[in-house]
């Protein structure tokens, strides 16, 4: 979740989301209640500004406006050892849907796909279809920004998640402001829409590489999420968890924040859009929007 400071995008992407959920049910997004737990041991962190890259822990979140159901919740409906916590409304998205739901649409908008390699961000303006040199690029290379010739920005990095995929269905989704094994260990479960699974979470190793998924930390996972939602298996503990899989991803980090901003290199106009860390789905509206009003002052376009 991003700071305030940083809002607009997830505020102005929230009402897509939530849109798609409701009357798009091939999107492959859901409706789901998602609590929040702020840990009591957390909390002089948490007013000491020591979550200061993520607003989604904060006592009195930007976010309570956004959610028209938002609400604290009362003492009796927290788990031991939390000092408080909120619920709203909100979506989980399968990606296994949603991902080729956009190809579609894309397609349908009269978009072509094109897949190669390139060395250099201006490489990029030759693969147009049309057979003639693009007017603008956009980056959108996430991580391998950090590699990609003509960009070649320091400040990304990757940030590890592994996690767990069950096919344990969970009632609401959840997280909480920290854990016991590691500071680089978070506790997440999310649902995600239309039999996509349930995943168990996870890590937050800034620097990271490694894609192969560690066993260790696979079982701190699943042992921290049955003991914060004991009835994802009925109170059966990890035994009860029934695993389809075990993955890792690299989250696109960026020192610094999201850089959505235009540049000349060369010959070639650029829009930059990269550095989401893990909430790009969350803000890919707000930030397409920021894309295209970039690319429309670069081809010198009234604004609507």
């Amino acid at each position: 979740m991003a700071t305030e400071k940083n809002s607009s995008w997830e505020r102005r992407t929230w009402p897509e989301m939530k849109k798609l959920a409701a009357e798009v049910p091939e999107a492959g997004i859901h409706l789901l209640k998602s609590r929040v737990y702020r840990r009591e041991k957390d909390l002089e962190k948490l007013r000491k500004g020591g979550y200061s890259f993520d607003g989604l822990f904060l006592e009195n979140p930007w976010y309570k406006t956004l959610f028209d159901d938002f609400r604290e919740l009362s003492k009796d409906e927290l788990p031991e050892g939390m000092a408080s916590g909120c619920e709203f409304g909100s979506v989980c998205i399968n990606v296994m849907l949603y991902m080729p739901w956009l190809v579609g649409r894309c397609r349908a908008n009269g978009v072509v796909f094109r897949r190669g390699q390139v060395k250099h961000i201006s490489e990029a303006a030759r693969l147009s279809h049309t057979g003639e040199r693009a007017d603008v690029v956009v980056n959108a290379t996430g991580l391998m920004a950090s590699r990609l010739g003509g960009v070649m920005d320091e400040n990304v990095v990757p940030v590890r998640g592994q996690v767990v995929v069950v096919r344990n269905e969970a009632p609401y989704m959840v997280t909480k402001s920290g854990t016991d094994d590691a500071d680089d260990e978070v506790c997440y479960i999310m649902m995600r829409a239309a039999g996509g699974g349930t995943i168990l979470g996870g890590t937050y190793q800034k620097g990271n590489w490694e894609s192969q998924p560690d066993p260790n930390q696979a079982m701190r996972i699943m042992r921290r999420a049955v003991e914060m939602m004991p009835e994802l298996t009925d109170g059966q503990g990890v035994q009860g968890l029934d695993i389809v899989r075990h993955g890792v991803g690299l989250r696109p980090y960026r020192n610094g924040g999201v850089r959505i901003e235009k540049e000349k290199i060369g010959d070639t106009w650029v829009v930059h859009n990269y550095g989401h860390a893990g909430w790009g789905y969350q803000g890919s509206y707000g930030c397409a929007q920021d894309v295209v009003g970039l690319v429309d002052e670069i081809l010198g376009r009234p604004k609507l």
